[in-house]
């Protein structure tokens, strides 16, 4: 039986829905500006399967969707890395190089193959300056937008961008923007993902040479704990303890009497004047 014809709008518009339907299945990713460099905060349950990985020096790569699909695209971006690097000079592997490779292979998949690929990318680079550093996501459909700030992909990605807004500002430390990446991935009245399934990683524009560092275990766990805000309660703790130390007012000492004037007879040694 001859298939029907259809329409090549209608093609296009039965593969985005595919793709998107896919990546929302899984968890988000958030990649934020902070005060030093980049930072990459995924939700992710494996510890063999990364979804945050170095590309280049200081080139780093975040994505989410199919694994095998997103793996394959970061292993032809470390080789085109590698190559670049060697044959020209290392300083000419940027990464709008390397958004741009991403936008031709995933723009091609996406138009001659049947199943587009069901991915979502951030190539970020650090620069010198914050105003240097270089964040761009990529769709499904090789569509590259250069971001600014804060970025939010894959899963339920208008709500986790919404957070992400609403508590992102310029100029954060390291663990301010842990704990806003943090707050962006949980949901509302719901719990933090645990440790041991969050995968974070920097890109330090302080770092000398290679620019990316994973961050897990025991420093992981302390700027969690310095990026989370104090309880109201245990801050005013201290200052009613000061008031419960101070010792009380005492009264005043009557003022000493006069040349003149003739000391006070103690109550009891008063004469009334009837005497007998």
């Amino acid at each position: 039986m001859p298939f029907g014809y259809v329409p090549a709008e209608q093609q296009m518009r039965d593969k985005a829905d595919y793709a998107r339907k896919g990546i929302a299945r899984g968890r988000s990713s958030v990649v934020l500006q902070y005060e030093h460099g980049i930072l990459f905060v995924a939700h992710n349950a494996s510890r063999a399967l990364h979804k945050i990985s170095e590309i280049y020096d200081r080139i780093g790569f975040a994505a989410v969707g199919r694994y095998n699909e997103f793996e394959a695209l970061r292993l032809g971006g470390i080789r085109y890395a590698d190559i670049n690097g060697y044959t020209y000079d290392r300083g000419d592997v940027t990464a709008r190089g390397l958004a741009n490779l991403y936008a031709q292979n995933l723009g091609m998949i996406f138009t001659d193959s049947i199943k587009p690929y069901e991915v979502e990318l951030v190539v970020a680079e650090v620069g010198e300056t914050s105003d240097a550093d270089q964040l761009y996501r990529l769709t499904f459909d090789g569509s590259v937008t250069d971001e600014h700030g804060a970025v939010a992909l894959g899963g339920q990605v208008d709500a986790v961008a919404g957070r992400l807004k609403e508590h992102y500002r310029e100029g954060l430390s390291l663990a301010e923007a842990l704990r806003v990446g943090v707050t962006a991935l949980t949901e509302p009245d719901g719990e933090r993902p645990p440790t041991s399934q969050l995968e974070v990683a920097v890109l330090d524009r302080n770092r000398p040479h290679r620019k990316f560092l994973r961050l897990t275990g025991a420093r992981l766990e302390r700027l969690l704990a310095e990026g989370t805000p104090a309880a109201p309660e245990a801050a005013e703790a201290p200052e009613a303890q000061e008031r419960q130390a101070e010792p009380p007012a005492q009264a005043a000492p009557p003022p000493a009497p006069g040349p003149d004037v003739p000391p006070t007879a103690p109550e009891g040694d008063i004469d009334t004047g009837s005497g007998g």
